[in-house]
Protein backbone atom coordinates (compact mmCIF):
# COMPACT_ATOMS: atom_id res chain seq x y z
CA UNK A 1 0.00 0.00 0.00
CA UNK A 2 1.38 3.40 -0.99
CA UNK A 3 1.51 5.74 2.00
CA UNK A 4 -0.22 9.12 1.77
CA UNK A 5 -0.49 12.09 4.08
CA UNK A 6 -2.60 11.41 7.16
CA UNK A 7 -4.55 14.62 6.68
CA UNK A 8 -5.46 13.74 3.09
CA UNK A 9 -6.71 10.30 4.14
CA UNK A 10 -8.96 11.87 6.77
CA UNK A 11 -10.10 14.80 4.64
CA UNK A 12 -11.00 12.41 1.84
CA UNK A 13 -13.38 10.63 4.21
CA UNK A 14 -14.93 13.96 5.20
CA UNK A 15 -15.37 14.99 1.55
CA UNK A 16 -17.09 11.72 0.68
CA UNK A 17 -19.40 11.89 3.69
CA UNK A 18 -20.39 15.51 3.05
CA UNK A 19 -22.27 14.30 -0.04
CA UNK A 20 -24.52 12.23 2.22
CA UNK A 21 -24.63 14.25 5.43
CA UNK A 22 -25.71 17.87 5.16
CA UNK A 23 -24.88 18.47 8.83
CA UNK A 24 -21.10 18.26 8.30
CA UNK A 25 -19.34 21.64 8.37
CA UNK A 26 -15.64 22.25 7.75
CA UNK A 27 -13.57 25.18 9.05
CA UNK A 28 -9.92 25.93 8.27
CA UNK A 29 -7.50 28.39 9.84
CA UNK A 30 -5.90 29.34 6.52
CA UNK A 31 -4.43 25.86 6.14
CA UNK A 32 -4.73 23.83 2.97
CA UNK A 33 -4.26 20.51 1.21
CA UNK A 34 -5.23 19.14 -2.22
CA UNK A 35 -8.25 17.34 -0.78
CA UNK A 36 -9.34 20.47 1.05
CA UNK A 37 -9.70 22.18 -2.32
CA UNK A 38 -12.37 19.62 -3.22
CA UNK A 39 -14.29 20.33 -0.02
CA UNK A 40 -14.16 24.07 -0.59
CA UNK A 41 -15.19 23.80 -4.25
CA UNK A 42 -17.95 21.21 -3.83
CA UNK A 43 -19.47 22.45 -0.56
CA UNK A 44 -18.83 26.20 -0.37
CA UNK A 45 -21.83 26.78 1.92
CA UNK A 46 -20.39 24.39 4.48
CA UNK A 47 -16.79 25.56 4.35
CA UNK A 48 -15.20 28.57 6.04
CA UNK A 49 -11.60 29.75 6.03
CA UNK A 50 -11.33 32.02 9.07
CA UNK A 51 -7.77 33.05 8.20
CA UNK A 52 -4.83 32.95 10.59
CA UNK A 53 -7.14 33.32 13.57
CA UNK A 54 -7.28 30.15 15.63
CA UNK A 55 -9.16 31.76 18.51
CA UNK A 56 -11.91 32.73 16.10
CA UNK A 57 -11.70 29.25 14.58
CA UNK A 58 -12.79 27.78 17.91
CA UNK A 59 -15.45 30.45 18.47
CA UNK A 60 -17.06 29.78 15.09
CA UNK A 61 -16.70 26.02 15.59
CA UNK A 62 -18.54 26.21 18.92
CA UNK A 63 -21.34 28.30 17.44
CA UNK A 64 -21.92 25.91 14.56
CA UNK A 65 -21.78 22.90 16.90
CA UNK A 66 -24.45 24.48 19.10
CA UNK A 67 -26.62 24.81 16.00
CA UNK A 68 -26.40 21.07 15.46
CA UNK A 69 -23.60 20.80 12.91
CA UNK A 70 -20.91 18.12 13.04
CA UNK A 71 -17.90 20.39 12.83
CA UNK A 72 -14.38 19.57 11.67
CA UNK A 73 -11.85 22.32 12.50
CA UNK A 74 -8.43 22.18 10.85
CA UNK A 75 -5.13 23.93 11.63
CA UNK A 76 -1.46 23.37 12.48
CA UNK A 77 -1.19 21.36 15.71
CA UNK A 78 0.56 23.88 18.01
CA UNK A 79 -1.77 26.66 16.91
CA UNK A 80 -5.09 24.80 17.19
CA UNK A 81 -4.13 23.74 20.73
CA UNK A 82 -1.98 26.46 22.31
CA UNK A 83 -2.90 29.70 20.58
CA UNK A 84 -6.57 29.26 21.47
CA UNK A 85 -6.43 27.29 24.71
CA UNK A 86 -8.88 29.47 26.64
CA UNK A 87 -11.41 29.14 23.82
CA UNK A 88 -10.93 25.37 23.81
CA UNK A 89 -11.50 25.24 27.55
CA UNK A 90 -14.54 27.52 27.78
CA UNK A 91 -16.29 27.16 24.41
CA UNK A 92 -15.73 23.44 23.88
CA UNK A 93 -14.62 21.46 26.94
CA UNK A 94 -16.74 23.37 29.43
CA UNK A 95 -19.76 24.10 27.24
CA UNK A 96 -19.98 20.55 25.90
CA UNK A 97 -20.72 19.38 29.43
CA UNK A 98 -24.08 21.15 29.39
CA UNK A 99 -24.91 21.29 25.67
CA UNK A 100 -24.63 18.53 23.04
CA UNK A 101 -21.76 19.20 20.61
CA UNK A 102 -19.95 17.19 17.95
CA UNK A 103 -16.55 18.69 17.15
CA UNK A 104 -13.37 17.16 15.75
CA UNK A 105 -10.22 19.26 15.96
CA UNK A 106 -7.64 18.22 13.35
CA UNK A 107 -4.13 19.26 14.33
CA UNK A 108 -1.39 18.62 11.76
CA UNK A 109 2.25 18.69 12.78
CA UNK A 110 2.61 16.39 15.78
CA UNK A 111 5.98 16.28 17.52
CA UNK A 112 8.88 17.05 15.19
CA UNK A 113 6.85 16.80 11.96
CA UNK A 114 7.92 20.25 10.84
CA UNK A 115 11.60 19.53 11.32
CA UNK A 116 12.95 22.65 9.57
CA UNK A 117 10.49 25.08 11.19
CA UNK A 118 11.94 24.91 14.68
CA UNK A 119 10.20 24.83 18.06
CA UNK A 120 7.55 27.43 17.17
CA UNK A 121 5.92 24.99 14.74
CA UNK A 122 6.92 21.73 16.40
CA UNK A 123 4.47 20.37 18.92
CA UNK A 124 5.45 18.50 22.08
CA UNK A 125 3.02 20.07 24.58
CA UNK A 126 -0.34 19.25 23.01
CA UNK A 127 -0.51 15.77 24.55
CA UNK A 128 -0.40 17.33 28.00
CA UNK A 129 -2.67 20.28 27.27
CA UNK A 130 -5.44 18.43 25.48
CA UNK A 131 -5.42 15.55 27.96
CA UNK A 132 -5.85 18.11 30.75
CA UNK A 133 -9.23 19.22 29.38
CA UNK A 134 -12.23 17.23 30.61
CA UNK A 135 -14.65 16.09 27.90
CA UNK A 136 -11.95 16.03 25.20
CA UNK A 137 -10.94 12.75 23.54
CA UNK A 138 -7.34 12.69 22.27
CA UNK A 139 -6.33 10.46 19.36
CA UNK A 140 -2.81 9.91 18.01
CA UNK A 141 -2.19 7.74 14.94
CA UNK A 142 0.89 6.18 13.28
CA UNK A 143 -0.19 6.04 9.61
CA UNK A 144 -2.86 7.17 7.17
CA UNK A 145 -4.81 3.90 7.43
CA UNK A 146 -5.40 4.30 11.16
CA UNK A 147 -6.20 7.98 10.64
CA UNK A 148 -8.89 7.24 8.06
CA UNK A 149 -10.27 4.48 10.26
CA UNK A 150 -10.91 7.02 13.03
CA UNK A 151 -13.34 8.97 10.87
CA UNK A 152 -16.43 6.99 11.88
CA UNK A 153 -15.64 7.38 15.58
CA UNK A 154 -15.08 11.12 15.18
CA UNK A 155 -18.27 11.58 13.16
CA UNK A 156 -20.61 9.42 15.20
CA UNK A 157 -19.39 9.93 18.77
CA UNK A 158 -20.74 13.12 20.35
CA UNK A 159 -18.40 15.42 22.22
CA UNK A 160 -15.03 17.01 21.51
CA UNK A 161 -12.24 15.08 19.79
CA UNK A 162 -8.64 16.13 19.11
CA UNK A 163 -6.93 14.26 16.29
CA UNK A 164 -3.14 14.60 16.43
CA UNK A 165 -1.69 14.00 12.96
CA UNK A 166 1.83 13.84 11.60
CA UNK A 167 2.72 16.31 8.87
CA UNK A 168 5.06 13.85 7.16
CA UNK A 169 4.05 10.87 5.06
CA UNK A 170 4.85 7.89 7.27
CA UNK A 171 5.26 4.22 6.32
CA UNK A 172 2.09 2.15 6.45
CA UNK A 173 1.80 0.04 9.59
CA UNK A 174 -1.66 -1.37 8.97
CA UNK A 175 -1.09 -2.86 5.51
CA UNK A 176 -3.97 -5.33 5.76
CA UNK A 177 -6.31 -2.80 7.33
CA UNK A 178 -6.61 -5.22 10.28
CA UNK A 179 -7.39 -2.45 12.70
CA UNK A 180 -9.89 -2.52 15.56
CA UNK A 181 -10.28 0.87 17.18
CA UNK A 182 -13.15 0.22 19.57
CA UNK A 183 -10.81 -0.20 22.52
CA UNK A 184 -8.40 2.57 21.51
CA UNK A 185 -5.31 0.40 21.07
CA UNK A 186 -3.85 -2.30 18.83
CA UNK A 187 -1.50 -5.09 19.90
CA UNK A 188 1.25 -5.59 17.31
CA UNK A 189 3.42 -8.11 19.13
CA UNK A 190 3.17 -10.25 22.22
CA UNK A 191 6.06 -10.30 24.66
CA UNK A 192 7.02 -12.45 27.62
CA UNK A 193 8.25 -10.00 30.27
CA UNK A 194 8.48 -6.61 28.58
CA UNK A 195 6.30 -4.39 26.41
CA UNK A 196 6.64 -1.13 24.48
CA UNK A 197 3.53 1.08 24.44
CA UNK A 198 3.88 3.79 21.81
CA UNK A 199 1.68 6.44 20.24
CA UNK A 200 1.83 8.27 16.92
CA UNK A 201 5.21 8.41 15.17
CA UNK A 202 6.85 6.59 18.06
CA UNK A 203 5.17 3.33 17.08
CA UNK A 204 7.58 3.17 14.14
CA UNK A 205 10.49 3.61 16.55
CA UNK A 206 9.06 0.96 18.89
CA UNK A 207 8.73 -1.58 16.08
CA UNK A 208 12.34 -0.99 14.97
CA UNK A 209 13.62 -1.37 18.53
CA UNK A 210 11.61 -4.54 19.14
CA UNK A 211 13.07 -6.08 15.97
CA UNK A 212 16.63 -5.19 16.98
CA UNK A 213 16.18 -6.50 20.51
CA UNK A 214 14.63 -9.73 19.22
CA UNK A 215 17.86 -10.35 17.29
CA UNK A 216 19.76 -10.49 20.60
CA UNK A 217 17.15 -12.64 22.29
CA UNK A 218 15.10 -10.00 24.12
CA UNK A 219 11.43 -10.23 23.18
CA UNK A 220 9.28 -7.15 23.60
CA UNK A 221 5.57 -6.82 23.09
CA UNK A 222 4.45 -3.76 21.11
CA UNK A 223 1.16 -1.91 21.55
CA UNK A 224 -0.08 1.07 19.55
CA UNK A 225 -2.03 3.34 21.91
CA UNK A 226 -4.29 5.48 19.72
CA UNK A 227 -6.74 6.80 22.31
CA UNK A 228 -4.65 8.53 24.95
CA UNK A 229 -7.57 9.92 26.90
CA UNK A 230 -8.56 6.75 28.70
CA UNK A 231 -7.51 3.13 28.96
CA UNK A 232 -9.82 0.20 28.31
CA UNK A 233 -10.10 -2.53 30.94
CA UNK A 234 -8.71 -5.07 28.48
CA UNK A 235 -5.66 -2.86 27.95
CA UNK A 236 -5.06 -2.78 31.71
CA UNK A 237 -5.36 -6.56 31.80
CA UNK A 238 -2.81 -6.93 29.00
CA UNK A 239 -0.14 -4.68 30.50
CA UNK A 240 -0.60 -6.13 34.00
CA UNK A 241 1.10 -9.36 32.95
CA UNK A 242 4.36 -7.61 32.04
CA UNK A 243 7.32 -7.21 34.35
CA UNK A 244 8.47 -4.05 32.60
CA UNK A 245 6.58 -1.50 30.52
CA UNK A 246 8.14 1.23 28.36
CA UNK A 247 5.98 4.14 27.19
CA UNK A 248 7.11 6.03 24.08
CA UNK A 249 5.77 9.42 23.01
CA UNK A 250 6.89 12.33 20.86
CA UNK A 251 6.02 14.76 23.62
CA UNK A 252 7.68 16.11 26.75
CA UNK A 253 8.58 13.46 29.30
CA UNK A 254 7.25 13.88 32.82
CA UNK A 255 4.87 16.66 31.82
CA UNK A 256 1.51 14.91 31.94
CA UNK A 257 1.44 13.21 28.54
CA UNK A 258 1.01 9.52 27.81
CA UNK A 259 3.39 8.65 30.64
CA UNK A 260 1.03 10.24 33.17
CA UNK A 261 -1.86 8.19 31.77
CA UNK A 262 0.06 4.94 32.23
CA UNK A 263 1.56 5.81 35.62
CA UNK A 264 -1.90 6.75 36.88
CA UNK A 265 -3.42 3.53 35.56
CA UNK A 266 -0.69 1.47 37.22
CA UNK A 267 -1.26 3.20 40.57
CA UNK A 268 -5.06 3.01 40.44
CA UNK A 269 -5.01 -0.66 39.52
CA UNK A 270 -2.15 -1.50 41.89
CA UNK A 271 -0.09 -3.02 39.09
CA UNK A 272 3.30 -4.43 39.96
CA UNK A 273 4.62 -3.53 36.53
CA UNK A 274 7.70 -1.27 36.48
CA UNK A 275 7.39 1.60 34.00
CA UNK A 276 9.99 3.55 32.04
CA UNK A 277 8.93 6.60 30.03
CA UNK A 278 10.75 7.61 26.87
CA UNK A 279 9.76 11.10 25.85
CA UNK A 280 11.35 14.35 24.75
CA UNK A 281 13.74 15.78 27.34
CA UNK A 282 11.99 18.97 28.53
CA UNK A 283 13.46 22.04 26.92
CA UNK A 284 13.47 23.76 23.53
CA UNK A 285 16.16 23.16 20.95
CA UNK A 286 16.92 25.26 17.89
CA UNK A 287 19.23 22.93 15.96
CA UNK A 288 18.19 21.85 12.49
CA UNK A 289 18.53 18.33 11.19
CA UNK A 290 16.59 15.28 10.11
CA UNK A 291 13.87 13.94 12.35
CA UNK A 292 16.05 10.99 13.27
CA UNK A 293 18.90 13.32 14.24
CA UNK A 294 16.63 15.51 16.34
CA UNK A 295 15.15 12.46 18.04
CA UNK A 296 18.57 11.20 19.03
CA UNK A 297 19.43 14.61 20.47
CA UNK A 298 16.36 14.69 22.71
CA UNK A 299 16.55 11.05 23.79
CA UNK A 300 13.80 9.38 21.76
CA UNK A 301 15.70 8.13 18.70
CA UNK A 302 16.19 4.42 18.08
CA UNK A 303 19.73 4.31 19.51
CA UNK A 304 19.05 6.61 22.46
CA UNK A 305 15.81 4.84 23.38
CA UNK A 306 17.31 1.38 23.00
CA UNK A 307 20.15 2.25 25.38
CA UNK A 308 17.65 3.42 28.00
CA UNK A 309 15.55 0.28 27.53
CA UNK A 310 18.53 -2.04 27.95
CA UNK A 311 19.54 -0.22 31.12
CA UNK A 312 15.93 -0.50 32.34
CA UNK A 313 15.96 -4.27 31.78
CA UNK A 314 19.31 -4.62 33.51
CA UNK A 315 18.01 -2.75 36.56
CA UNK A 316 14.87 -4.89 36.70
CA UNK A 317 16.91 -8.07 36.68
CA UNK A 318 19.36 -7.12 39.43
Amino acid sequence: MKPIAMRDAFLERIWLEMAKDADIFFISADFGSPVLDKIRNDYPKRFINVGIAEQNLINVTAGLALEGFKVFAYAIAPFITMRCYEQLRVNLALLSEVRPMNVTLIGVGAGYSYVVSGPTHQCYEDLTLMRALPNVRVYSTPDHVATAALFEACLMKPGIKYLRLDAQILPVVYENNNLQLNDGYQVHREGADYCLVATGFMLHTALKISEQLAEVGVEFGVIDLIDISQLHERFISIISKYKGLVTMEEGFSGRGGMDALLFDAAARNQLKTSILNIGVEPGYRFELGTRDELHEQVGIGVDAAKAKILQFIQNLNK
